[in-house]
């Protein structure tokens, strides 16, 4: 990319043929003419995630001129370049997001309806994914999981959506009839209150005798790790441990704006993880939602304890067409992708392809991790109940969890009946991002696999 001097008026029309109007103009490179689409080795169309880079490149080169309104040049890749555009304006204080422009848009395509129709949907991508960017960065103080429950429905149903949309907030009173052991173990060491969110999409084609695709986000808005406490180094990053959450939520209402087919709905289990005089103790036993009994021997494992009983609620309550949940669920899915892919654990092969289409088109990328019975085994029974949130090998050689992903979406298949298409997303390894990785995003949380749920939402075609 060239940096070109502010230009005198009337000096453009001679430069690469921009009117006098541009007083200033930033040039990308897209690199080189025949990239590889898809890229089989980097798993994404490699035209689109240039695209998605040189747009944002030339976004923050103007930040810094002062610039209120800004055109960007949409005859190729007119759906990429509007969420490289959006995705690199964001930032969550808003000293810093002034020094962007606060108007971006495409220059003027004619009768070329489909660039605009493109850039129409990748700004509402980039905006649904910014949306998860801002409840995942809010300090834990002001977005509690009541505070979260309250800004999800306020948003989504002012939202110019498409279809029926509704939003449910479940107080304690009703986790409690739905016997939500394990959830409520979590969230009885904090004195904020737990909230169980229900969100529901239908589209203007959809009836209600089709089976929806149901999502499930972990939500906890600040994990301490309660009695089995984290270190104190990074721990202020886990506001952003309902990312799953988040990003569930997101993807539901992009769907929504985008009046995407069929139905969703997005269930929330919130709260927080802390320790005090109720919390969980290791060795404890909570019983979940279906009856079965958890010894709990470590409490920062407490994410797949909230899932539990929300995927048990998912498959009684709606008998889904398929689940997916999302979760920054294990440290050990860092060590093993760092933030190039998010894992995915599935039960159905259907269910992974459909995944990995979407990521290869949104440049989200995922990745497929073993659901061995081997990790199964680990994790029951328990000592004391039916089974254990720690794998009872884990730490056997030289103290380290090994396996420690696999062995959580272990405990997570076992909420999970088999005739159900499952995938469960860990995506602790992409929370977080920096400029290196993804120039479009910066750096801090990231607000991923947003896109690449939405475009699953998209061509969704049931487990096949």
């Amino acid at each position: 990319m060239k940096q070109i001097p502010p230009l005198k008026t009337g000096q453009a029309k001679t430069f690469l043929g921009f009117p006098a109007e541009f007083s200033s103009v930033t040039v990308v490179g897209l690199g080189s003419e025949n990239p590889t689409n898809p890229n089989p080795l980097e798993c994404f169309d490699e035209e689109k995630e240039k695209a998605r880079i040189a747009f944002s490149a030339g976004i923050k080169n103007l930040k810094d001129f002062g610039c209120d309104e800004v055109e960007v040049d949409v005859s190729c890749e007119a759906h990429a370049a509007a969420e490289g555009s959006f995705l690199s304006s964001w930032a969550y204080k808003d000293s810093d997001k002034k020094k962007f422009p606060s108007l971006i848009k495409p220059t003027d395509v004619g009768s070329d309806q489909a660039a605009k129709d493109e850039w129409a949907q990748g700004k509402i991508n980039a905006e649904c994914q910014n949306w998860a960017r801002y409840l995942m960065d809010s300090p834990a103080n002001l977005m509690t999981p009541r505070i979260f429950a309250e800004n999800v429905s306020e948003t989504i149903l002012n939202s110019n959506t498409a279809g029926s949309v509704s939003v449910k907030v479940h107080d304690k009173d009703w986790i409690e009839k739905q016997k939500m052991g394990a959830f409520l173990s979590v969230a009885k060491g904090s004195d904020e209150p737990p909230k169980f969110v229900e969100i529901h999409y239908s589209s203007e084609q959809s009836s209600e005798e089709d089976r929806p695709l149901v999502l499930v986000g972990k939500g906890v808005t600040f994990d301490s790790g309660g009695i089995s406490i984290k270190a104190h180094q990074g721990m202020d990053l886990m506001r952003a441990d309902m990312g799953g959450a988040a990003t569930m939520a997101s993807a539901l209402l992009g769907a929504a704006r985008l009046n995407l087919p069929g139905r969703v709905t997005a269930l929330i289990p919130l709260c927080e993880n802390m320790p005090s005089g109720k919390a969980n103790k290791p060795g404890d036993v909570v019983t979940a939602r279906n009856g079965t009994t958890i010894q709990v021997d470590n409490t920062d494992f407490e994410g797949r304890l909230l899932l539990a009983d929300a995927l048990s609620y998912a498959q009684d309550q709606y008998k889904p067409s398929a689940i997916l949940n999302t979760a920054t669920l294990t440290g050990e899915m860092m060590v093993a992708l760092g933030a190039a892919a998010t894992g995915v654990f599935a039960n159905s092969n259907s269910i992974w392809d459909q995944l990995h289409e979407a990521s290869v088109y949104t440049g989200d990328r995922v990745w497929r991790m073993p659901l061995f019975d081997l990790y199964t085994n680990q994790m029951k029974p328990g000592l004391l109940a039916d089974i254990n949130n720690v794998a009872t090998r884990a730490g056997q050689y030289g103290g380290a969890c090994n396996g420690g992903a696999c062995t959580a979406a272990a405990f997570l298949r076992h909420f999970v009946e088999k005739d159900t298409p499952w995938a469960h997303l860990d995506i602790a390894s992409v929370m977080l991002t920096n400029e290196a990785d993804l120039p479009y995003l910066g750096t801090g949380v990231s607000g991923r696999p947003t896109r690449t749920l939405i475009e699953f939402i998209r061509n969704f075609k049931g487990s096949v």
